[in-house]
């Protein structure tokens, strides 16, 4: 007997002697910056920021042509071929387009690179001139790609512009950039012509798609890809290249607030973050397939498929509709864009994988019985070993789980996924360490705005723990400073709190054509570094890690004086299982708060059929007296869990069964929700919670 307690007993104490004999790993160091006073951590291998990872390199055009002839005989850009496109009508009445993709076709480097050289001798022959800018307005493509990198050739800056974007944005960002040539797909076609009389300089057109209807009364000439890429073909022209310190784009976020900003961008901006990333990314190299299918338009993905040509890598591009088998987009029985392409490396925002996360719960709870005991079981267990315990399934047992139970979970997006990257917005706990165990995958969770080039915070591979956003990246600084207002400052303990402010190569140069707002919020201190003020609130670990904590601007005071901070209290309310999305309201003449919540529909007609709760279809149901109190229950004993106070958590919600979309113009192109859209769109609906 003896024995069996000396069994049991010797590993839990070689476990604690381990744990307490582990020394943190410093993954951010303090450093000593100008500029206004705080509390600045550099990234712990490197002393002064990286501007350039690859000798003689300081543009992206010359990181690009230097990969084209590397790698000349090599893939590097992938489309599927259509094969077919029809169109199913459901038993309602609706209408939805199917798609049958077929296998992806690639162009070489060498080819790319050809391809790039002659669009870009077409564009001059069209008479754009160098000084002239112009949009790309198009979905992800590998015509985008082509387009940008023959105008970075050019040295002719690019304007960005969110395909999603509305007509009033559109109009801002083409005429204040005085745009002159457009490049996009049929679809946005039709929206410039809906507008031309509203565009002051576009005089040329060039449509990504070879069929193409429309005209604009004569207001600008129009022509196709192929045909400015053959009349570059005929009639090479040599190359402009540009400086390092030459803008390359003006990127339009779809702000949550107001009419869009363009922030400016130059060759070494993008340049530094691309280099810093790669410093990061374990083993990135010629092996590596990329799946692209985020906006281009977003610099989370512009660097991103800046970086995986300088590596050698290959990009397959897809759609978020038509990303997996069970996508929107993919006709039943035939295969998503992640399956047939398979990739290692993805670039995601936290929606996207919070669908795959309910995607795959979903599946689980509805087959039941043995198979979702098995789930469960395996799952406990890898969550368990991945938290610490020696007692978790590690070795022969883990091997065991991933074949018999996550393979087929894997296989949801391709199968060999090694890396994903995840940017845009917090990631939950909870769906982190989803994808951790069901993927096998480990998380970069990255933090960074347009302003900086995506450029700011970083995870490293080795780091598990969650709901922090990583060490500075190699090519940032990032310092807090005191915010008293808040209630935040640097001497706080245990951990410093306050504005987070970065700093680097990587800041932008600013708003294009507005200098108070970039006096605002960009400052050159006296060593000659430029900063920018991000308006987020966070703290630095220990370990030199950065968690966001807060929103300078979401900081409502309410009636009686207390403070909400509106982004906290969504960001610990939306990991409830009935919340697909939620915005929180603060109104300072009432004492509580109320939400609007856009119900998830599987975990709701979940809770209806396990209570009985009649229904006709789901909308119905979203106003049905006892779902309100059930999800309204819920959110309460989450935000008690999050330490919320009992002024912060909503008194009264309304629930919708619509999801917020891009095209909706409730949630940016990066799904984050546009507070004062959706505040406009249900006035009334937040006026009612609050009779």
């Amino acid at each position: 007997m003896t024995g069996y307690i000396v069994g049991a007993l010797v590993p839990i104490v070689f476990t604690l002697l381990l744990r307490s004999s582990k020394k943190v790993k410093k993954r951010g160091v303090p450093v000593d910056v100008g500029g206004e006073p705080g509390y600045t951590i550099r990234n712990s291998q490197f002393p002064s920021p990286v501007e350039t990872s690859w000798e003689g390199i300081s543009t992206l055009a010359e990181l690009f042509e230097q990969a084209c002839k590397q790698h000349a005989d090599k893939p590097l850009l992938g489309t599927r071929k259509l094969i077919l496109r029809e169109v199913e009508v459901t038993e309602d009445g609706r209408s939805f387009e199917k798609l049958h993709l077929g296998d992806y076709e690639w162009l070489t480097y060498g080819k790319t690179f050809e391809t790039v050289c002659d669009f870009a001798s077409g564009l001059v022959q069209l008479g754009h001139k160098r000084e002239e800018r112009v949009a790309i307005f198009a979905d992800t493509r590998e015509e985008w790609f082509i387009g940008l990198q023959a105008c970075f050739r050019l040295n002719v800056t690019v304007v960005t512009i969110y395909a999603s974007l509305g007509e009033e944005a559109l109009c801002h960002s083409l005429n204040e950039t005085e745009v002159t040539t457009v490049i996009c797909g049929n679809k946005e076609l039709k929206k410039l012509v809906n507008i031309s009389g509203q565009l002051d300089t576009v005089i040329r057109v060039i449509c990504m798609d070879d069929e193409f209807s429309s005209s604009a009364n004569g207001r600008w000439t129009i022509s196709s890809f192929a045909d400015v890429k053959s009349v570059g073909r005929a009639s090479p022209v040599d190359a402009d290249l540009p400086l390092s310190a030459d803008v390359a784009v003006i990127m339009y976020t779809s702000g949550s607030t107001g009419l869009p900003k363009g922030v400016m961008m130059t060759h070494g901006n993008v340049l530094a973050t691309v280099s810093a990333v790669m410093t990061i990314v374990p083993g990135l190299g010629s092996k590596d397939v990329y799946l692209a299918y985020l906006p281009l338009a977003h610099i989370l993905e512009l660097a991103a498929e800046n970086l995986i040509p300088a590596v050698g890598g290959i990009i397959g591009y897809g759609t978020p509709l038509t990303l997996t088998d069970t996508s929107n987009k993919i006709k039943r029985g035939t295969k998503g864009d992640a399956t047939v392409l398979s990739p290692t490396v993805m670039a995601a925002v936290p929606a996207i994988l919070d669908r795959v996360h309910d995607g795959v719960r979903k599946k689980v709870d509805a087959k039941g019985g043995l198979a979702k005991k098995l789930f469960d079981l395996a799952y406990s267990r890898r969550l368990s070993a991945i938290n610490g315990s020696w007692f978790g399934a590690w070795g022969l047992e883990k091997f065991l789980w991933d074949f018999l139970v996550f393979k087929k979970v894997r296989a949801v997006l391709g199968g060999r996924i090694r890396f994903l990257l995840s940017g845009g917005a917090p990631l939950s706990a909870d769906t982190q360490r989803f994808i951790n165990i069901c993927l096998g995958a480990p998380i970069g969770q990255g933090y960074g705005l347009t302003e900086t080039c995506a450029g700011a915070t970083f995870s490293e591979v080795d780091d598990t723990s969650v709901g922090r956003v990583g060490s500075p990246l190699p090519c940032s600084f990032v310092k807090l400073v005191d915010w008293p207002e808040g209630g935040y400052l640097i001497s706080d303990s245990p951990m410093p709190r306050g504005e987070i402010v970065v700093g680097g190569p990587s800041v932008t140069l600013g708003y294009f054509k507005n200098e108070e707002k970039t006096k605002e919020v960009y400052k050159v201190d006296e060593r000659g570094m430029r900063w920018f003020y991000t308006g987020d609130v966070g703290q630095f670990h220990a370990d030199g890690c950065l968690e966001i904590i807060d929103r300078k601007k979401d900081i409502v005071k309410l009636q009686h004086g207390e403070y909400v901070s509106l982004g906290k209290v969504e960001a610990a309310l939306s990991i409830n299982p009935y919340v697909d999305n939620i915005m929180l309201h603060a109104d300072p003449f009432h004492s509580y708060c109320v939400a609007l919540v856009v119900a998830s529909q599987h975990a709701v007609e979940d809770w209806a059929s396990k209570q009985g709760v009649a229904f006709t279809d789901f909308a119905e149901l979203c106003e049905k007296e006892e779902t309100i109190k059930e999800v309204l229950s819920s959110l309460v004993q989450i935000g008690k869990k999050a330490g919320l106070e009992k002024f912060e958590i909503p008194a009264k919600i309304k629930l919708l069964s619509t999801p917020w979309t891009p095209e909706s113009g409730l949630v940016t192109a990066a799904l984050k929700i546009k507070r004062e859209a959706i505040r406009k769109a249900f006035s009334e609906d937040l006026a009612k919670l609050y009779t």
